[in-house]
């Protein structure tokens, strides 16, 4: 189970407010989540996870340590989610995350067959919000709305520098309606397997 103590804030260059989102995760019973230019954390593969990292050592954003930290944490978090009962999770990605090149033909193409096999799980929904939605789209920023138990929300949200957690299920509510017509004008799961698989096939 992950808690502030857990994480070094001081070493790892991970936004405010994201360990305590973590924390909170490994507890929820359902998890919706929208990205956009990259596949989400807790839908990467551990080479995708340590390309990104290496890209954010090379513009000098972070050291090598703190990339190295950020993959085992981000492997940690992932386990939890492997939890029984599981949580069901919801993702919906912009069609920037699986088309963007990361880490090379090798890697994308193994992060690709990975969200296909994510999608076939029992416990899973996988839909791409395709570029034609346009204005549409419901977020410009990463979201993630956690419900719990006893249903109560919340929610985070972050840009490049700031993350912001969100505990009142009041103020969650209306992101998580905004959630819900997102979903509405994204590609099916069956649609966006297709269209994953299609990138894929173009990938040596």
């Amino acid at each position: 189970m992950f808690t502030r103590k857990a994480l070094d804030l001081k070493s790892t260059a991970i936004l405010e407010g994201f360990p305590e989102y973590v924390a909170q995760e490994a507890k929820a019973e359902e998890l919706r989540l929208f990205t956009l230019g990259i596949v989400p954390g807790v839908l990467q593969t551990m080479d995708y996870a340590r390309a990104i990292a290496a890209g954010a050592v090379q513009r000098r954003n972070i050291t090598q340590d703190q990339a190295d930290e950020r993959v085992t944490y981000l492997a940690r978090r992932q386990a939890s989610l492997r939890r029984e009962p599981p949580p069901v999770i919801h993702a919906v990605l912009d069609e920037s995350c699986i088309r963007r090149p990361i880490g090379g033909p090798a890697v994308m193409a193994a992060q690709l067959d990975h969200l296909v096999a994510f999608a076939s799980l029992p416990n899973t929904l996988l839909q791409v919000a395709p570029f034609g939605i346009g204005e549409a789209r419901a977020f410009d920023l990463p979201v993630y709305i956690l419900t719990f138990a006893d249903r109560s929300l919340m929610s985070y949200a972050e840009s490049a520098q700031q993350g912001n957690l969100e505990r009142d299920s009041g103020a969650v509510r209306p992101i998580l309606t905004a959630y819900y017509q997102l979903q509405a004008i994204a590609l099916s799961q069956a649609e966006s397997v297709v269209l994953i698989r299609q990138l894929r096939e173009e990938l040596p």
